[in-house]
């Protein structure tokens, strides 16, 4: 396959990447090699007259301070105004004997300058670029005006030579903006994807948290209720057959339901829009008498009293009043050793007052710690209620028994939208 040719624009930018991946790989040489094409060139003016012709060998002087300008760019990577100043200062001087010597103070002598000033704008801030551009150029305008041939005089070629000195330190300038500009755009992005892998890991926390409460209540109370069931019905199979049958039959439903809820609940996994996800509605107070007939089938006997007027309540301010029945009722049954317990519902305006209670011996231990079974249930019934804008208390009664109380708003508060609310805590 034949090679296409490319243009001189082509070849030229791949000369120039090829330059300056040899700069990158080696500065120092790059420096000397720039230092010394200078100052060639410096050198060469010296010699030189109009029309532009070599007419005598370079003056010492001369060639001396072309030497010391131009030795001065060795520095500027590490020292860039001390450069400058070295390469403006014997500029200068080069220009104030160019009268005396016979050749003409140009922009071929002003190269150690102008390439001393760009490294300048690319290693400083434009307000320091831009003062020592300011002043280079000052002091290269009043030489050429004050050492110019004959009478002291200001010419359009020496305010063109000023000119000439500032153009590649307003390039560089440029450059090192563009530079910094590309880098404030990385970082950014870069900060940007750090949050959102931050926000990622808070949101799987929260919803691996969300799970775990959602799991816990499930199986915490029908596990309790299947296990006393089960003891039950052990107790009464060698004497009272017909009550054991009986026990098992509401083992077997109990069991059931456990079944059915953790099935809707391992279905909040599935995604949004996954069809054959649960659509089942979540439970709430509508459930309540259902939630406490089951505790009866273990000897828990619950009294619901309500006082105010019902008012409808948010999805997730329902499933919340319904899961902390729930816990605190599966706790009593565990703990308390009561057979009888009193839920209360009291409405206002615009709160709902859940109250559960017993009557059984105070705990041996303080709620807050995380007695095994116990201290996750009260924290998990806790998050629930501030997750809809309410609180929790839970403490021992006077002498006997235990109650937990939950102050929750009849309507969600603003916060994690009606989808994320289904089983939220």
């Amino acid at each position: 396959m034949p090679r296409t040719r490319r243009g001189p624009v082509e070849e030229g930018a791949e000369i120039i990447a090829e330059i300056r991946s040899w700069a990158q790989r080696h500065p120092g040489a790059f420096d000397i090699a720039v230092a010394a094409a200078l100052c060639v060139l410096a050198v060469l003016t010296t010699t030189m007259a109009e029309p532009p012709r070599i007419v005598r060998r370079p003056p010492p002087a001369a060639a001396a301070v072309a030497v010391l300008a131009c030795a001065a760019l060795l520095l500027r990577r590490t020292h860039p105004r001390l450069t400058v100043t070295m390469a403006t200062g014997s500029t200068a001087v080069l220009g104030a004997l160019g009268p005396s010597h016979g050749y003409e103070f140009g922009s071929t002598l002003t190269g150690p300058v102008m390439a001393a000033l760009a490294s300048l704008a690319w290693r400083t801030d434009g307000r320091t670029a831009a003062r020592c551009s300011a002043a280079a150029a000052a002091v290269l305008l009043a030489t050429s005006v004050l050492w110019s041939p004959g009478e002291p005089q200001l010419r359009p070629d020496q305010v063109g030579l000023a000119a000439v000195t500032l153009l590649p330190a307003a390039v560089a300038d440029a450059l090192r903006s563009r530079r910094d500009y590309v880098t404030a755009v990385e970082a950014r992005a870069e900060m940007a994807e750090h949050t959102r892998e931050e926000e990622a890991r808070r949101r799987v926390g929260a919803e691996r948290m969300r799970i775990a409460r959602e799991l816990h209540d499930v199986v915490a109370h029908h596990i309790t209720l299947a296990h006393a069931q089960a003891a039950t019905a052990d107790y009464l199979l060698a004497t009272r057959p017909d009550a054991a049958a009986e026990v098992t039959g509401s083992l077997t439903a109990t069991l059931t339901a456990a079944l059915g809820e953790l099935k809707a609940t391992v279905g909040l996994l599935r995604e949004h829009d996954d069809p054959a996800g649960s659509t089942e509605p979540a439970p709430g107070l509508a459930q309540l008498s259902d939630l406490l007939a089951s505790f009866e089938s273990v000897g828990l006997t619950v009294t619901l009293t309500r006082e105010g007027e019902a008012r409808p309540l948010s999805p997730g301010v329902g499933l919340t009043a319904y899961r902390i029945t729930q816990e605190a009722l599966t706790n009593v049954s565990k703990h308390a050793l009561t057979t009888t317990a009193a839920v209360h519902l009291h409405y206002t305006a615009d709160r709902l007052t859940l109250t559960v209670t017993d009557d059984g011996p105070a705990p041996a231990f303080p709620p807050s710690r995380g007695v095994a079974g116990y201290g996750y249930g009260l924290i998990g019934m806790r998050e629930r209620a501030h997750a809809v804008g309410g609180h929790l208390h839970a403490h021992p009664r006077g002498g006997a028994g235990f109650e937990v109380r939950a102050e929750l708003p009849t309507r969600t508060a603003p916060g994690p939208p009606p989808t994320a609310l289904r089983d939220a805590p």
